[in-house]
């Protein structure tokens, strides 16, 4: 098997707090303070202009619409490619397709979701059996 395969486990309350944390952190550099910077730029600019004053919320709303406008108006398409991975030989994949099965059969939450499919998809079965018989 690979060695670079890169695979993400979450495991644990720690895990999850990385992961939230993951998310404020870019959530506040990506989206709340370049609404910030905006809000402070057009406050700036309304103070000369007799214009009103915006809130945070239309700051990030300003930002939204700035990033929007720069992505349909720039020259070059954004494109986005989803390869398969070539690195991997097949029976490399069925090991990692094994492993994860195991995985799943281990877990109790997925086995439990799984035996609700199921018991649904047989409760529709059920009915549309029903429906036939009385046409």
């Amino acid at each position: 098997m690979k060695k670079n395969l890169n695979i993400i486990q979450i495991r644990g309350v720690k895990g999850l707090i990385l992961v939230g944390m993951l998310i404020c952190c870019l959530a506040a550099g990506f989206i709340a303070f370049p609404g910030w910077v905006a809000m402070h730029i057009w406050n700036f600019t309304a103070a000369y202009l007799e214009i009103p004053a915006i809130g945070l919320i239309q700051g990030i709303l300003l930002w939204g619409i700035i990033v929007a406008s720069y992505f349909t108006f720039r020259k070059e398409k954004l494109v986005v490619c989803m390869k398969s991975s070539q690195g991997l030989s097949e029976e490399e994949l069925k090991t990692v397709f094994a492993d994860i099965k195991k995985q799943a059969a281990d877990d109790k939450i997925i086995q439990a979701m799984l035996k609700a499919r199921e018991a649904e998809l047989k409760t529709k079965e059920a009915e549309e059996n029903k429906t036939e018989d009385k046409l």
